[in-house]
């Protein structure tokens, strides 16, 4: 069978670090953080995995007369030491998709290491600090790791996507390591701007980025600002979000309606 690896250019990397970014991910968690730091690396496409053989192509989305297909790119910029690999998670041979992955971060770009960006959906408000939770593939990583406040979290359902690229990279003796931001739950079907930048701060720190968050900052700002309306707005959902705030928790209804609530009404600032 074809291998399913397109390489355009052969990347200037060398002991670089692998940054995967899934697609359709909560909060829109994996996007925003790969198109900061692309933007920021100014990075270009050098290589990609060809959908078809991981992906249904017969529900395409069409806008403006062009499909949209599903895509899976790797990119890099000036710096020899990052590499960045942005998908949707592949709906069919899984294993044949990560291992595809990992021959073009071998081959091709020569990584040391691996990072996923995953997010937890968690009952908290929307001004809670984030924490950062973090699944490692090898103890002597975690360790390597210990100075960056990561709390460890424990899994006990069926492997993610994540845990598995994991796994098969330790097998190659790559180490890796999964990043699971906090997202607060009313805003996973939107944007979590302080998930996205609680990830991007670890990266910021880790690869000595100089990252600039100030329009980062913004959003911020401005989607408290949003929430602050609708709070004033609407006593019901300002209730509930106070309950959150003093660490209390809500019913399933009482959430349903707070994710319905903010969700809507977030929409509606942005049309």
């Amino acid at each position: 069978m074809k291998e399913p690896i397109e390489v355009y250019r052969q990347p200037d990397l060398e002991n670089a670090s692998l940054i995967v970014g899934w697609q359709n991910s909560s909060g829109n968690l994996g996007s925003k953080v790969v198109e900061y730091l692309s933007r920021h690396l100014q990075a270009r496409t050098f290589g990609e995995i060809e959908p078809v053989q991981f992906f249904p192509l017969n529900g395409v989305e069409v806008e403006n007369n062009i499909a949209k297909m599903p895509f899976s790119r790797f990119s890099s910029g000036d710096r020899k030491d990052l590499v960045i690999f942005e998908s949707e998670p592949p709906s069919f041979d899984k294993y044949r998709f990560l291992k595809s992955v990992l021959d073009t971060g071998e081959y091709y770009c020569k990584i040391k290491d691996l990072y996923t960006i995953d997010g937890i959906v968690s009952p908290i408000s929307h001004t809670s600090p984030r924490r950062l939770w973090a699944v490692y593939s090898d103890g002597d990583f975690q360790k390597r790791l210990r100075d960056y406040e990561l709390e460890n979290i424990t899994w006990e359902g069926p492997p993610t996507l994540s845990s598995f690229l994991l796994w098969l990279a330790q097998n190659r003796g790559i180490p890796g390591l999964s990043l699971w931001p906090e997202i607060s739950f009313y805003l996973s079907a939107t944007e979590d701007p302080k998930a996205v930048k609680s990830v991007l701060s670890f990266f910021n720190r880790r690869f000595d980025l100089g990252l600039d968050f100030g329009d980062l900052d913004s959003q911020i700002k401005t989607q408290n600002g949003n929430l602050a309306l609708l709070r004033k707005e609407n006593p019901e959902i300002d209730d509930y979000i106070s309950t959150l705030e003093v660490g209390l928790s809500l019913n399933e209804d009482d959430q349903l309606k707070l994710a319905q609530g903010v969700t809507e009404f977030l929409e509606k600032m942005l049309v």
